[in-house]
């Protein structure tokens, strides 16, 4: 892997890690109404709202998730790959993960799957050539496909602003 894309790949998580310790040391103190863990305790109005059917239940993603997924897969855009040359492995899988990520986070959301009808058929469809064979060789064969449906994803997003901002 060049030392270029190497970087790429791991800005994000040095970034990442620096945001979280940061946020650690900014609460190193309950405030008086946190619970054992320092959390704040939950009002009774938030508790109704959530109950109210907001689509952030528990094991649910928050509305953010899909706009913190379709930024892993935008990550992807400027890369590629050359098939046979030893660097598609990586990169496919990546791109095959991110739109795992994404077809979760738009099945899960509070607007439904209807929102997301068609970058989920989009999903669907590569999901079903690729027949649950994560091995870089079956990436490879179907690069088209993968970069194809990112693409179009991507596309698609772009068109929906109010999903990702």
């Amino acid at each position: 892997m060049p030392v270029r894309t190497a970087l790429r790949a791991a800005i994000p998580a040095m970034v990442l890690g620096v945001c979280l310790s940061g946020c650690s040391l900014l609460k190193s103190t309950p405030e008086p109404d946190a619970d054992a863990a320092g959390r704040p305790a939950a009002s009774a109005d938030a508790a109704e709202a959530t109950a109210g059917g907001t689509g952030a239940e528990a094991g649910e993603p928050a509305p953010s998730e899909v706009r913190d997924a379709f930024a892993g897969l935008q990550a992807t855009l400027d890369e590629t790959c050359t098939p046979g040359a030893g660097d598609c492995a990586y990169f496919l899988g990546r791109v095959d993960d991110e739109l795992d990520r994404l077809d979760e986070a738009m099945k899960a959301d509070p607007q439904g799957p209807e929102h997301f009808k068609e970058p989920l058929a989009w999903i669907a469809t590569l999901n079903t050539a690729l027949d649950g064979d994560p091995s870089a060789p079956n990436l490879e064969k179907h690069k088209d496909d993968l970069v194809g449906t990112r693409d179009r994803v991507n596309t698609w997003m772009q068109d929906h602003p109010e999903d990702y901002r």
